[in-house]
């Protein structure tokens, strides 16, 4: 039986993770190279600043996945592909201005549909798979960020119409809707006493999640232990959608 305890699936495999410098998707990066993947990570500035020295087996490509032409350059470079996470995203505080609804839905949904149709031939040829990362928002509203909301519920049903549309191809399509982590995103909340207190109430574990909780979800998704997953979402959220 193929299982995630056993690492040596991903020996060897190449992964591309995008907004893999720092948060979710740094732990994405870093759990694959312990398993000796070859990973491939973007990010918007002109180095990798998450590590002193990059690690064996990472490459870097500087792109603002918000252009077409950023997307098409990522798919020229890469010749193999056996998993593809799609992590980059973003939100804004002016999300109900057109041009700012805009850009948030052009990184968070259209970027990935985009990327994912580019890169799709390479991951036919080696049966690969895809992860989404979601968020909350995939499920729930959150009124203050209409397009961060509209594009993370969009990207549930790309989900879902990818994975459909790819089982055929060998091609697994999931998503991973992570709940309150501890990330640079996040850090407002958890410094500021009065919010942590009352998102903690909302938690039935009571506790932030980490980076890593996340990145063995989607290692496990796209792993042959989840051969016969696909067009599937997974929460992680400390049980916060219970209530």
């Amino acid at each position: 039986m193929n299982g995630l305890n056993n690492g040596s699936w991903a020996r060897g495999k190449s992964v591309l993770v995008t907004g893999g410098t720092q948060g979710i998707g740094k732990a994405v990066a870093e759990q694959f190279l312990a398993l000796g993947a070859k990973v491939t990570i973007t990010g918007t500035r002109t180095r990798i600043e998450c590590y002193d020295e990059p690690p064996e087996g990472v490459t870097y490509l500087q792109a603002d996945l918000t252009w077409p032409e950023a997307r098409a350059e990522i798919a020229a470079h890469i010749d193999a592909l056996d998993v593809l996470v799609n992590n980059a995203g973003r939100g804004s505080a002016n999300e109900y201005e057109q041009e700012e609804f805009e850009h948030v839905i052009d990184s968070n949904l259209n970027a990935v549909m985009d990327l994912s149709v580019r890169l799709h031939p390479l991951l036919k040829a080696t049966k690969g798979s895809i992860v989404n990362v979601g968020s909350l928002a995939s499920f729930l509203a959150l009124k203050e960020t209409p397009a961060y909301t509209a594009s993370k519920a969009g990207l549930l049903g790309l989900t879902r119409a990818l994975g459909d549309k790819w089982a055929p191809d060998g091609v697994r399509v999931n998503l991973v809707a992570p709940g309150f982590i501890a990330t640079r995103m996040t850090e407002g909340a958890r410094t500021n006493p009065e919010r942590e207190k009352k998102l903690m109430r909302a938690i039935p574990m009571q506790r932030w999640g980490e980076p890593d909780e996340i990145a063995s979800a989607i290692l496990f998704l796209a792993s042959p232990a989840a051969s016969y997953i696909t067009g599937q979402s997974l929460a992680i959220d400390g049980g916060l959608m219970l209530r």
